[in-house]
C-alpha cells in the first residue's frame, strides 16, 4: 500500500520560514490534485494550498506567504514564508488519485510551530 512521508516540519520564530515535503512511497498513478491541510489545535482540518495541472490554489490566509510545487517524481512541496503564530498546526499531505473510482492518500502529519 502507497503511503506518504512527510518531512520538514519543527519550530520556527514568527517571520521566519521551513519548507515541508511530502514523497509516496510508491507510485500513484492518475494524480487528480495533490495538496496541504493543516488542522491547529482543537480546530478543524483546512485545506491550505492544492495543485493541479491546470494551477494552484491557496487558502486567503497564506496568499503571498505560501508557495506549493511539485516535481516530476510528485513530491510535493509546501514552501512557508513569513510564518505566524497563527501557522501553528500539524500539517498533513493529501493525494487524490483515480479514473472511475478516487483514492484518497494522507500523511501521518507534521507539527509546525510558529512561537511569537
Amino acid at each position: 500500500q502507497v503511503q506518504l512521508v512527510e518531512s520538514g516540519g519543527g519550530l520556527v520564530q514568527a517571520g521566519g520560514s521551513l519548507t515541508l515535503s511530502c514523497a509516496a512511497s510508491g507510485s500513484i498513478r492518475n494524480i487528480i490534485v495533490m495538496g496541504w491541510y493543516r488542522q491547529p489545535p482543537g480546530k478543524q482540518r483546512e485545506l491550505v494550498a492544492s495543485i493541479t495541472s491546470g494551477g494552484t490554489n491557496y487558502v486567503d490566509s497564506v496568499k503571498g506567504r505560501f508557495t506549493i510545487s511539485r516535481d516530476r517524481a510528485n513530491t510535493v512541496y509546501l514552501q512557508m514564508n513569513s510564518l505566524k503564530p497563527e501557522d501553528t498546526a500539524v500539517y498533513y499531505c493529501n493525494v487524490k488519485a483515480g479514473l472511475a473510482v478516487t483514492t484518497n492518500y494522507w500523511g501521518q502529519g507534521t507539527q509546525v510551530t510558529v512561537s511569537s
